[in-house]
Formats: C-alpha cells, structure tokens, sequence
C-alpha cells in the first residue's frame, strides 16, 4: 500500500514539474525542471522495480541516471557556451 502510494506522488510530482517546466520563465528554470524530471524518473522506476520484485528494472534506473546526468551536463555547457549563436 505504501510503494502505491509513493508511485502516485511521484507521478503527481512529475506532472507539476512538466507544467512547470513549460511555463518556466528562463532557460536554466526548465532545465532544473528537466533534472528533477529526471531524478524522480530514476526513483519511480527503482520503486517500480521494488513493488514488482524485478531486479531488471533497477539496473535500467541505474543506465537512466548515468544517461540523464551527461545529457544535462552537456546541455548546460552547450548553453553557457552561447548556443547555437556562436
């Protein structure tokens, strides 16, 4: 009862991050948001992996923050470094 309960919060969670992500008013807003977004997509799928009793789901969780922490590492130097203005 409890893992459900944490699912559905997290997926509430989310959800709050993707509106605000949209509305955000900077560049570095919606990135943050996308990081967040991240993370509790790592936390959903180990809780997932949890309340389901599939350890495969943990190891995707763990290939999913090594991906989501070089793609928002390379998305802030791409933006400190001007963009595509340069």
């Amino acid at each position: 009862m409890f893992l459900r309960i944490t699912l559905i919060v997290l997926i509430l969670g989310m959800l709050g991050l993707i509106i605000k992500m949209i509305l955000g008013p900077t560049l570095w807003d919606r990135l943050l948001c996308l990081n967040l977004i991240s993370a509790k997509t790592i936390l959903l799928l180990a809780i997932y992996g949890v309340y389901r009793d599939n350890i495969m789901l943990l190891d995707i969780a763990i290939s999913y923050g090594i991906i989501g922490f070089l793609t928002i590492t390379l998305l802030s130097r791409f933006i400190l470094r001007g963009g595509r203005q340069k």
